[in-house]
């Protein structure tokens, strides 16, 4: 007869970076975890770290697995096991790997790799029998994994109340008051005060679904960022040093952040091989793991607007073209390029800060969208509130600006109101509003001066094309039924109502379908 008091309360498969560190945050917060990965080098790893981490007078906290029956044997039940192995196949691999190790209809399995949602949608229908398959986005990378983590829990109602006081435990903390991060990087000492950037988020698939989001709105920030890191390259002659005095002032206001932050902390490193500025020595194609993607695709495919996204996407491909870009440099003509300099050079930097705070809210505001047209089609009940406030701290896109969202959502659930656009919520609309001419100006700065500015451009046509009451649809609407017959409605009939003009008979005449 197993002694239930020296059972474990987490079983952890995978000790690569993000495996390993959730672990040891675990151990941290005091409970006892079975750990376990194909690479026993791995597990030895991890045990050394926990023991020369572990406090003195305390007890070890983790426990090395040869196997998966050895695993699930050391666990106390309703069995906890985390999966942070690759997404795909290897999720599946793992799954029936436990199947044959003996797992039951009450255990849990929480996937924390960046899965495709709709892959776990499957996944928990195809293991309902076999055990319970319950998934959680993770964010913040190695860091976050092993001081906090934001933490996006989806599936079984009843298996997140079995997971939920591990999750806040390890999850990264908050100021209640401020919504600033309570950060404390100490083996041994986790942040236990602040509000936990966790909650549970819907059914299966919607936490991967929020996270995918995320992922999304992390390509739009950075790339914002980088268009204004080349405008103030470009158009101001500004050094890479300079570029990240400007960014860290920036980042003493409204757009605090964590991205902010790194930027200027990369734009000031030196490169240790040349003493040139590290960043001018990067080869300029960046890569991507396909989460931002799978956003725009998404966008597409449920018909909302989420241009600045997509646009962060395609610039991501606009730089591996490398080859190309270099030969058409030499035949494409463009602007001549003098430096602003003086009072034109100071005020261009006070124009792009508000057009980087404008482009930050209209893509937010694209996010946001996404995933409530994503709950409305699933049915689920996200509380956007509660997303944004787990995206202050832990997470890649962690901001003072969200504070202010979750203050749009909290203030719109509070009238009873339903915030179906981040631009309708009050603060917002009266902050674009004041600063849109600047954001136009630096718009219109970067064309002038042949700089590309897909995201911060493609942000202000959201912006504008929200303003318009009328847009040309109409006469696209025209064309439609000129060479398809597609109809059309009219704006002085009821809405429905569809109507096609016989365009080839003479006289053309309309009839009402």
């Amino acid at each position: 007869m197993q002694n239930h008091s020296k059972l474990l309360d987490i079983g952890v498969i995978g000790l690569g970076v993000m495996g390993k560190n959730l672990a040891l945050n675990i151990a941290d917060n005091h409970y006892r975890v079975a750990a376990f990965d194909l690479d026993n080098d791995k597990v030895n790893g991890l045990l050394a770290q926990e023991q020369q981490e572990r406090l003195a007078g305390q007890p070890q906290r983790i426990k090395g697995c040869n196997n998966l029956s050895e695993m699930l044997s050391n666990l106390t039940k309703p069995r906890i096991v985390v999966l942070s192995v690759p997404a795909g196949e290897p999720v599946d691999g793992v799954c029936g790997a436990l199947i044959d190790a003996g797992i039951e209809a009450d255990d849990i399995v929480i996937d924390t790799g960046n899965s495709l949602w709709t892959d776990t949608v499957a996944r928990e229908a195809h293991y309902a029998s076999q055990f319970i398959f319950f998934s959680c986005a993770v964010s913040g990378g190695e860091m976050g994994a092993r001081f906090g983590p934001s933490l996006m829990p989806s599936g079984d109602i009843n298996a997140w109340e079995h997971i939920k006081p591990i999750w806040q435990a390890i999850a990264a903390k908050v100021d209640a008051t401020t919504g600033l991060p309570i950060e404390r990087q100490e083996p041994g000492n986790p942040v236990t005060e602040g509000e936990p950037c966790t909650t549970y988020i819907g059914p299966a698939g919607a936490g991967h679904y929020v996270k995918m989001v995320h992922n999304g709105i992390e390509y739009a920030d950075m790339q914002l960022i980088c268009e204004a890191y080349q405008l103030l390259s470009d158009t101001c002659g500004m050094s890479a040093i300079e570029v990240s005095a400007v960014f860290s002032r920036w980042n003493q206001g409204s757009l605090n952040s964590y991205l902010m932050e790194i930027s200027a902390e990369v734009l000031a490193q030196v490169d240790p091989l040349t003493d040139k500025p590290l960043v001018e020595m990067i080869l300029d194609k960046a890569g991507q793991k396909g989460t931002g993607l799978w956003t725009a695709v998404s966008s597409l495919q449920i018909g909302t607007p989420a241009p600045t996204i997509a646009e962060a996407v395609y610039a991501r491909a606009m730089s591996t073209q490398k080859t190309q870009r270099q030969q058409l440099s030499q035949c494409l003509a463009g602007p001549s390029k003098a430096a602003l300099t003086g009072s034109e050079r100071t005020t261009f930097i006070e124009q792009l800060e508000n057009a980087l705070y404008c482009a930050k809210i209209a893509c937010y505001a694209q996010g946001f969208q996404l995933m409530a047209m994503m709950a409305t089609e699933r049915g689920w009940q996200l509380d956007f509130a509660e997303i944004a406030k787990i995206w202050r701290a832990g997470c890649i896109i962690r901001a003072k600006f969200l504070q202010s969202i979750t203050e749009a959502y909290q203030a719109a659930q509070t009238q009873g109101m339903e915030l179906s656009n981040l631009l309708m919520a009050e603060s917002f609309s009266t902050a674009l509003s004041t600063k849109q001419l600047d954001w136009r100006s630096a718009v219109a700065q970067a064309v002038l001066s042949g700089v590309p500015v897909p995201c911060i451009g493609s942000a202000l046509a959201y912006y504008d094309s929200y303003r318009c009451d009328t847009l040309p649809a109409n006469l696209l609407q025209g064309q439609r039924d000129f060479f398809g017959a597609h109809s059309f409605e009219r704006v002085d009939t009821p809405a429905g109502e569809k109507y096609h003009l016989n365009w080839s008979h003479k006289p053309r005449t309309l009839v009402k379908l």
